[in-house]
């Protein structure tokens, strides 16, 4: 559990209920305030995970949580909106990446887990995460728990429950992704910023699909994140599937309707992949993943082990993020030069 916060803290957080501070405001409030306010882009509305939240202004001091959140803000340009980000180590080399700038212009708030003192002590108005992209129950850090204190949220769009216990996914991968950055386009008044980027996105997808493989040379692909026991890999609505699908694979977990699950080994050698895409992060690295797949004895006469068909792409490319057109691109390289 969090430690407890200082009473000047929620002194602070009572004084952002009271003022608004570009959090979001219950359907209706925050359209009295922006009648107030005068005639402008306010008050928006936005559908997130299947509720509506209403904006009166555009928040000022927003914290993210992990790299591809953090990285959709970067690439909308909203750095001068961030108290800044939450983020492990682990997470790769961020000196190359197109948007290195914001990482330089933004505060790193914490390598370790987000939670509501933190946020509180960052004067956050608004906190970017998702299910198990920081808010989870167990921690006591919700949307809810935050709320209470006067701090908006948005959750990704990847993360958003579909009803069936904590299971995830509500909308294709991609679909999640260009949802995300136009409800911010909204909330931030960048509507034309969002745009321009799905549209290029499109673009880079539709480019990588047209000489991607198709029909029956669509090899089947198995996504390892991690995991001795079982792995954890990606059902139909985590990044990776439609990384997978769109560069011209068979993504095998195609028929789990979650997110980001655990499965048994029988299961993947049952489907037998012809490449295995590994999830670069974490304290055991890409090597790490693939040394012991290849030294373990169940997977020896799977296909792309057989045939040593393995391909490494990092943490940022295959959570959503704006990594992952270009993600596809590069695996539909791959795909097409593998030589099955």
């Amino acid at each position: 559990m969090p430690n407890p916060v200082r009473p000047a803290v929620f002194a602070l957080a009572a004084a952002l209920v009271l003022t608004g501070c570009g959090a979001e405001m219950p359907s209706g409030q925050g359209e009295e305030s922006g009648a107030r306010a005068g005639a402008g882009h306010y008050p928006v509305t936005i559908e997130n995970c299947g509720e509506k939240k209403t904006f009166d202004k555009a928040p000022q001091r927003v914290v993210t949580n992990d790299v591809g959140i953090t990285e959709i803000m970067f690439a909308l340009e909203l750095e001068d909106h961030m108290a800044g980000y939450v983020m492990p180590e682990d997470k790769g080399d961020l000196t190359s990446v197109p948007w290195k700038d914001g990482y330089q212009k933004t505060k790193w708030l914490s390598k370790e887990s987000i939670n509501k003192e933190l946020v509180l002590d960052a004067r956050a108005d608004l906190v970017f995460a998702g299910w198990n992209y920081g808010f989870n129950e167990g921690d006591g850090f919700t949307p809810a728990e935050l709320r209470r204190v006067g701090i908006g949220s948005y959750l990704l769009s990847e993360s958003c429950r579909n009803g069936q216990g904590k299971a995830r996914g509500v909308m294709a991968p991609l679909d999640a992704l260009y949802t995300d950055l136009r409800n911010l386009g909204k909330i931030f008044d960048v509507e034309d910023r969002a745009e321009a980027l799905v549209a290029k996105f499109r673009k880079q997808v539709a480019e990588a699909r047209a000489k991607a493989p198709k029909g029956d040379d669509r090899p089947r692909v198995f996504l390892y994140d991690d995991g001795r026991d079982k792995p954890l890999t990606s059902g139909a609505f985590a990044g990776p599937h439609d990384i997978i699908t769109k560069a011209g694979g068979d993504h095998v977990m195609k028929d789990l309707k979650d997110s980001w699950v655990t499965v048994g080994w029988e299961t993947v050698v049952d489907r037998d992949p012809e490449v295995i895409v590994i999830n670069d992060y974490g304290d055991t690295g890409a090597a790490q993943k693939e040394k012991f797949l290849k030294s373990y004895p169940p997977l020896a006469n799977v296909s792309a082990i057989k045939n040593d068909r393995i391909v490494v792409l990092d943490y940022a490319d295959l959570v959503e993020s704006p990594r992952n057109p270009a993600a596809i691109s590069s695996l539909a390289a791959y795909l097409r030069n593998v030589g099955l």
